[in-house]
């Protein structure tokens, strides 16, 4: 051991030696320098050139002397690491280094610093560059004033004129594309939907189409389609595809629903695209080329991108701000490339029409005018259900009135294509649940055609108008506005996103940002749930394949329960589902769909990690009465909290089966219940693992005598199973925690045995915990958190925890599901009694618990070193059932100079910068926070990473809030009918990261582009993502077991593994095949910011992995790169030895393990 030791240090001394010559050097070619400084070197201008070239010295120089630092840094942190585990035997800095010491090292042991390539950090460092014909989004706020003048008969927007002359040359090209919106969910369930409308519009659908050949329809959702096509016959079945192959049926985008964009999490957002285009696939061998998204409540970036990804050529796009759509339209820009604003070149440019009036019905559609247009709606002829608001009803098609109803129509038309630059038009022709009736297809169909048939006959109205799909349209306008010699020169390109949505006066839809939160919390449960079943179930069939055991697998079964959950996963994502803009009881119907999903997959997590951790796998059975491994928690119901179950720990060792469901080697800390504090953890070889035993709390000053809560450092590999053994102990267990607890004005009783507490009498000194990366203080009072001290550099910050209320408006229309209308700003928090303050301090984790009437607010500090460490988690646990109409917020107010910049990410994929604009009202400054948020200054950043959806805003220099709950005793009049005041106790989790940026180019520009660092992606990553343990069932003990490592290493630091997703079989009989989808995303990231002390094991390497080396015993037998959601084989693609991912990209790659 000695002789190891003096080894190193002999090398430090050698690497301290060379960097003190290196050093010397420097200072000689400096002084070198000086001399030639002379004044009376003669001329100015050889003076400016010395200069200029000293200039270029001192700063190579500078540059040079912060590596040199930073490597001596290193040098002397590893020799103080190194003397230290020497004296004691153990490591650490602060004491609360828990991975090393006497405990065995189960991973290797983790760089000071990050190795990133140099050229990895190029990316997030490039400047943007805006095309010539290009269109900001962040730059047409900064132009609006958004006025909101009377526009006349198009009331949001302006007057439009034409000359009648203007079509002479060139007819204009009208495309009338019927649809029929139908919400899987909203006022009714997705089932009730199907059974009382759906299925009577797509069987009328083929009837209808096949009584005349010019007659076309679209359809988007494919969880009604499929379920749909389940109960038709084969001959039904034909006549459906011969719509498809004739091109009067079309399919637009062909997800499982038409997704939200707000709150949705990219990996669902793939997933239900997958699901669907999968479907489409396996039974009617369709490819859908256009999106089409009439009714989400703004639109994102990303699902352009994902569109694109899956080789869709074009897209539609409607609910955008009133303001913008006028603007685009005055610009004639409505028509456009959207290019993602990372991207440099036009790789991701998608075509996009965006709808520039009010709604995507009828009145709204064919032109400027809704009491013209409506007359053309003949489901609303006299004698039927519906009729105008505008009291002018339609009427029947006669060859008496057709000249002049033509007349009036071709009008709406003509000023319809005034607001675009080419002479096509396109005019969707339906509503929610249209076409359910015979009746209504005839009134539409006939009366239209002999609209057309008028138009076409007539030369001299210059016009020519069909029936066609909304590709029929892009295909038209891609003809007439892009010469086939050159590119598309006459269409803008368009960056940036469309949040947040009004669609009249100041309403807002920022409440949905937040609405329903504990069913977007649940969302994101079962997403995690999914990816972690999917991705060991898919290498649990590779290695079957490879022993050639498959015993009794269940292997079909198990691939139904996934099927299912993808399903349900994506029938969440609709715009009325994870929006919270569902009635009582549709949400009661997801939340069961979803609830049961976690419950499935839990089954297949556990089927899956039996197998893999059997070391004689011939001893494998499957026996659906008696489990093999048990989950720790278990949900009881659909609108319940987990509950943890309790391990009986005895002197015969319990085994724990540990996964980790990411791509880096990880370690965490796992808590479990058990039924004594005297125990011990060890590793499945016999090593010691650090540990604590907490109380488990019945409320906040009464513990549980019957459980405790056991929490140890596990080290787990990437994608894999630990082991670990628990037994009761007699001495030298795991440590037992500390309390303290406080509270103004006393009157605290406490009821617990084995801990030791206090309660001191004078309580006004702030409370503190620490670990080896972050010291916090918090006040005496309320418990909350108000300075946070980086240990690194020593820098203290102060960052407060606030809880505030808002309102709602006193005027007419009020906050409900969808609008946010505060009464003003928010009041601050003040609790009616003085609340609970617990502290917790012990060798794993310590933390300060705060009990107030609405909600118990929780600061935990993990003793890990590394990634764990680096953040302060916050849990609130929120509690509003009792009021009216109020929505509570949590607010950080620091000192980060953030001035009105903000950022906030979309979909969990990119980050788009905000501005708060004091021009807009307080809750048009509120965007979506999906997985993070953050504000800074050229020195800091402060970030907030979430585990759930919810509004953000940072609407004062320094602060960022998130509203956690709403409670609205009304209806916001967008046609739900109802408040939202079904609140359940609600939990929100969140990551506060504190970062100081290594390298500060001085005066930011306010730029479009901006990326999270690297431990901030990683921090993201494992929040929503935590470790997955398992018991084994006290009857199974005496098996032997193994752990399973199917990575030869973590991923690059770069590279998330997004699904490894088994493709069912193409026979029948729903089993898997035995290819799966490998869908990788490479993040951009900043390196501006420190990668010391992150305890992984990865590097980036330029966005490269070698196949070969990816796997420690698997191969891959075929890779080949496909479409995001497998439609398209991609030409050329990657080599088989290597996967190569530019910065951003997500790739999909279908493959074969054995």
């Amino acid at each position: 051991m000695m002789m190891k030791l003096s080894r190193q240090f002999t090398v430090f001394g050698s690497a301290i030696f060379c960097v003190v010559i290196f050093s010397l050097y420097l200072m000689l070619d400096h002084l070198q320098l000086d001399h030639t400084k002379s004044p009376n070197n003669g001329g100015d201008k050889l003076q400016n050139g010395q200069l200029s070239i000293l200039q270029d010295k001192i700063d190579r120089l500078e540059r040079l002397l912060s590596e040199n630092n930073e490597i001596i840094a290193n040098i002397r942190d590893s020799v103080i690491n190194l003397k230290e585990s020497v004296k004691d035997g153990r490591g650490g800095l602060d004491g609360g280094n828990m991975s090393q010491g006497p405990y065995l090292e189960l991973l290797a042991s983790p760089p000071l610093v990050l190795p990133i390539d140099s050229q990895d950090c190029q990316f997030a460092t490039r400047e943007f560059s805006k095309p010539a014909d290009g269109v900001q989004l962040l730059d047409v706020y900064d132009l609006l004033t958004f006025d909101n003048h009377d526009g006349g008969v198009w009331k949001q927007g302006f007057d439009i004129t034409y000359q009648d002359n203007e079509w002479d040359s060139e007819p204009l090209q009208v495309f009338v594309v019927p649809h029929s919106h139908n919400d899987p969910g909203w006022l009714k369930t997705f089932d009730d939907y199907y059974r009382d409308q759906t299925q009577h519009i797509l069987n009328n659908i083929v009837v209808k189409l096949h009584e005349d050949s010019r007659r076309k329809m679209i359809w988007s959702e494919i969880s009604y389609f499929s379920k749909w096509w389940d109960n038709i016959d084969n001959q039904k079945r034909d006549a459906v595809k011969s719509l498809f192959e004739q091109g009067q049926l079309e399919i637009t985008t062909g997800g499982w629903v038409m997704p939200d964009e707000a709150n949705s999490h990219y990996f669902a957002l793939i997933d239900q695209l997958l699901e669907g285009h999968q479907w489409l696939e396996r039974n009617v061998g369709v490819k859908p080329q256009t999106g089409w998204a009439v009714d989400p409540f703004g639109h994102s970036p990303t699902q352009a991108y994902l569109l694109k990804q899956a080789g869709l050529a074009n897209m539609l796009i409607q609910r955008v701000h009133y303001s913008v759509k006028k603007h685009f339209a005055s610009q004639k820009t409505l028509e456009f490339f959207w290019r993602q604003n990372w991207d440099p070149a036009s790789s991701t440019d998608i075509l996009c029409h965006m709808m520039p009036f009010y709604s995507y019905d009828i009145p709204h559609t064919c032109g400027p005018d809704p009491k013209i247009c409506c007359q053309f709606d003949f489901k609303r002829l006299p004698g039927g259900r519906v009729s105008c608001p505008w009291r002018v009803p339609p009427q029947p098609i006669t060859d008496g009135n057709v000249q002049q109803r033509v007349q009036m129509l071709l009008d709406q038309y003509r000023k319809k294509s005034k607001l675009f630059r080419t002479k096509v038009v396109m005019v969707p022709l339906g509503d929610d649940f249209r076409y359910a009736e015979a009746l209504e297809w005839d009134q539409q169909f006939q009366n239209y055609q002999k609209l057309f048939d008028y138009m076409n006959s007539h030369p001299e109205l210059h016009v020519k108008a069909q029936f066609g799909t909304i590709t029929d349209y892009f295909n038209a306008l891609r003809k007439s506005s892009i010469d086939p010699g050159h590119a598309s020169a006459s269409l803008p390109v368009v960056s940036g996103d469309f949040f947040t949505y009004a669609d009249r006066d100041d309403h807002y839809w920022s409440g949905y940002f937040t609405s329903r939160p504990f069913y977007k919390h649940l969302d994101r449960v079962l997403e995690s749930h999914l990816r972690a079943a999917e991705i060991l179930y898919s290498l649990t069939l590779a290695n079957i394949q490879r022993f050639g055991k498959l015993n009794d697998f269940p292997a079909v079964e198990n691939n139904r329960l996934l099927t299912e959950a993808r399903r349900n996963l994506g029938l969440f994502q609709h715009h009325d589902a994870i929006t919270g803009t569902g009635k009582d009881m549709v949400v009661i119907d997801y939340g069961t769909r979803l609830f049961h999903s976690i419950l499935n997959l839990n089954q297949v997590i556990v089927n899956s990690a039996h197998w893999l951790v059997l070391k004689d796998k011939s001893a494998y059975s499957h026996n659906p009465s008696k489990a093999f491994l048990q989950m720790d928690d278990i949900q009881p119901s659909q609108d319940g909290l987990p509950q943890k179950n309790i391990l009986k720990i005895s002197s015969q060792p319990r085994s724990v089966v540990v996964y980790n469901p990411t791509e880096q080697d990880r370690t965490s800390v796992v808590t479990v219940y058990v039924n004594t504090p005297h125990v011990c953890v060890i590793t499945d070889h016999g090593h010691p693992v650090p540990a604590q035993v907490s109380a488990v709390w019945d409320d906040s000053t009464t513990a549980s005598t019957e459980a405790f809560q056991l929490s140890f450092v596990a080290q787990v590999p990437a994608l894999g199973l630990g082991l670990y053994q628990l037994s009761t102990a007699v001495s030298g267990g795991a440590e037992t925690a500390e309390y303290v607890f406080l509270r103004q004005g006393g009157g605290l009783s406490v009821n617990m045995k084995h801990f030791t507490v206090n309660i001191p009498q004078d309580a006004s000194t702030p409370l503190s915990i620490h670990n080896p990366h972050i010291q916090i203080w918090s006040s005496p009072t309320t418990g909350l958190m108000e300075r946070l001290k980086l240990k690194e550099n020593g820098s203290e910050h102060q960052i407060k925890v606030e809880f505030a209320w808002y309102g709602t408006t006193s005027n007419r229309d009020k906050s409900g599901a969808y609008l946010f209308l505060p009464d003003g700003e928010a009041k601050m928090y003040s609790p009616a009694r003085s609340p609970v303050i617990r502290i917790t301090k012990g060798s794993v984790f310590s933390e300060i618990t705060t009990t107030f009437d609405h909600v118990t607010h929780t600061l935990r500090l993990y003793n890990v070193q590394g990634v764990e460490g680096q953040a302060v988690e916050i849990c609130n646990l929120v509690d509003i059932r009792r009021e009216f109409n109020h929505e509570i917020a949590m607010r950080l107010a620091s000192d980060v100079d953030s001035k009105d910049r903000f950022f906030t990410d979309l979909n969990g994929f990119q980050i788009q910068p905000r501005r708060t604009m004091a021009k807009l009202p307080l809750q048009a400054n509120f965007y979506p926070m999906t997985s993070m948020a953050y504000i800074q200054d050229p020195g800091t950043r402060l970030t907030l990473l979430t585990a759930q959806s919810l509004g953000s805003a940072s609407l004062v220099s320094g602060q960022l809030e998130v509203i956690m709950d709403r409670r609205l005793n009304q209806d916001d009049n967008r046609g739900l009918g109802q408040g939202v005041l079904d609140n359940k106790v609600t939990p929100s989790t969140f990551r506060l990261l504190l970062e100081k940026r290594a390298k500060t180019d001085g005066g930011e520009k306010p730029s479009p582009l901006s990326y999270p660092s690297l431990l901030s992606h990683v921090s993201s990553l494992y929040l929503n993502h935590p470790l997955i343990s398992m018991a084994v069932s006290t009857e199974a003990q005496s098996l032997s077991l193994s752990a399973f490592t199917p990575l030869a290493s973590s991923l690059p630091c770069d590279i998330h593994l997004v699904n490894l997703r088994s493709i069912q079989s193409k026979e029948d009989g729903g089993g898997p095949s035995d290819e799966a989808a490998l869908i990788l995303h490479r993040k951009g990231f900043d390196c501006a910011f420190s990668n010391r002390n992150t305890g992984l094991l990865c590097a980036t390497t330029q966005g490269k992995i070698h196949t070969e080396k990816l796997f420690s015993e698997l191969r891959f037998q075929s890779i080949i790169p496909v479409s995001l959601t497998l439609m398209h084989t991609t030409e050329g693609g990657s080599s088989k030895e290597e996967i190569r991912l530019k910065p951003m990209e997500i790739s999909t790659y279908r493959v074969q393990l054995t």
